[in-house]
């Protein structure tokens, strides 16, 4: 019987985008529950790592970048040298730009694709094989509530969440004969860095404060609060579970009752 505590020792985790936000929390919560766990990201925070090694496990982290093939072989190659075979691959890495169709930049469109859709298309084709072999996979995909209900100004980035969904759907398809699943994890507005950011931005623009924005946007959700990267990553911890194998193919909306 799997330990209720530690059930995922034994096993690697990868997390792209992991030393922030849902990232960290999912590098975290696999952390606790025993796995080695690789955090990869544009920008390398040692602090994040040290903060897992915390949990008395392996871990790896450096820099990648999901939108380089040569970045995304590096990455995996050392993973596997340095912790042994990839089991749970979680690709959070995403960026957002704010910009209406009429008058939106082709590279920028081009960016956010490719880190949003192409990203984790590039990851999961390197990390997939292995998980075939070894017949055992977890693959968890960061998708977004506007991949459903889109969200004014941010074309891009809706439309690399919707793909994502088709993505994880073929992925889950390949993978099932192998014990591989593969599944999208949609949470509406979440309070991380990314959000306090954006909004702050925001609130330059518009004369108001980052805190003011953040509480209005808290007051229309029909919980009256934003989700928290704690409740994404108890999900996903709960997804690498062996008794989680008929859970793939789906997208698991966490949106605190809201419609966006």
């Amino acid at each position: 019987m799997q330990n209720l505590e530690r059930y995922l020792e034994g096993r690697v985790a990868v997390v792209t985008g992991g030393f922030s936000g849902i990232g960290w929390s999912i590098g975290n919560a696999l952390a606790v529950r025993g796995a080695a766990v690789a955090l990869g990201g544009r920008t390398v925070r040692n602090d994040a790592a040290d903060a897992l090694r915390s949990r008395d496990v392996r871990v790896f982290c450096d820099h990648l970048d999901v939108r380089e093939v040569d970045s995304i072989r590096h990455f995996v190659n050392t993973v596997q040298t340095t912790l042994g075979p990839i089991d749970i691959l979680v690709n959070s890495a995403g960026i957002g730009i704010s910009q209406t169709v009429c008058d939106h930049p082709e590279d920028a469109w081009n960016d956010v694709l490719d880190t949003n859709l192409s990203g984790p298309f590039r990851m999961t084709r390197a990390c997939l094989p292995g998980m075939i072999e070894r017949r055992w996979g977890r693959i968890i995909h960061i998708g977004s509530t506007a991949a459903r209900t889109a969200v004014a100004d941010h074309p891009a980035y809706c439309a690399s969440k919707s793909g994502l969904l088709g993505l994880s759907r073929a992925v889950a398809l390949e993978g099932a004969p192998h014990g591989v699943t593969s599944v999208v994890l949609s949470p509406t507005w979440v309070e991380t860095e990314m959000l306090r950011s954006s909004f702050h931005r925001r609130a330059t623009a518009t004369g108001s404060t980052t805190a003011r924005e953040i509480s209005e946007l808290a007051a229309n959700s029909p919980q009256q609060r934003l989700v928290q990267p704690e409740e994404i990553a108890a999900i996903a911890a709960f997804l690498c579970r062996d008794e989680a194998r008929g859970i793939t193919m789906e997208d698991i909306q966490i949106n605190a009752g809201a419609l966006w």
